[in-house]
């Protein structure tokens, strides 16, 4: 019996390291880490780049307030918009913007949060170098979303580092 375990043991060993380094069978780093549904590509014009929206809760009746993950690759961000009722964006991946009209924009985190104010003009999205997930919780009691125009690329790349 000791002379079949010492052929035995090396050979569950390499097979259980093969098993381990195949890379087929592994998810994407990014669907590890999301924690509600990527959702469906953005189609409409509202952002530049590549944008996946995934409604969680739609407005209705009885709560007129939407929630939604947003995932934005690098670069991608969203033009200028006003919420009557104002949003909040809760930041659970990556490294993306937040800029009010006139505002110096600001850098975002995973746990960050930001608290979009009624009417006031902002944007969001991807930084340059990295993917972004946020959750959107917006009020629609007053009204949907207003689009604007599109963030240039001086606004969007103001205040980076050379």
């Amino acid at each position: 019996m000791k002379h079949n375990l010492k052929y035995f043991l090396p050979l569950v060993i390499v097979f259980f390291s093969a098993c381990n380094n195949n890379k087929e069978n592994e998810v994407p780093r990014q669907q590890n880490t999301l924690i509600f549904p990527q959702g469906n590509k953005n189609t409409t014009d509202n952002f530049k780049g590549e944008v996946w929206v995934a409604p969680l809760i739609e407005a209705d009746s009885l709560n007129q307030t939407a929630v939604g993950n947003v995932t934005f690759d690098p670069g991608a961000r969203s033009k200028w918009h006003t919420h009557p009722a104002g949003q909040i964006l809760l930041v659970t991946d990556g490294v993306g913007y937040y800029q009010e009209k006139g505002q110096p924009k600001k850098i975002l985190r995973k746990g960050d949060v930001i608290k979009c104010p009624p009417n006031i003009p902002h944007w969001h999205g991807a930084s340059a170098d990295t993917a972004f997930v946020q959750i959107a919780i917006t009020g629609r009691e007053k009204g949907p979303t207003v689009w604007l125009e599109a963030v240039t690329d001086e606004e969007y790349h103001s205040g980076d580092k050379d």
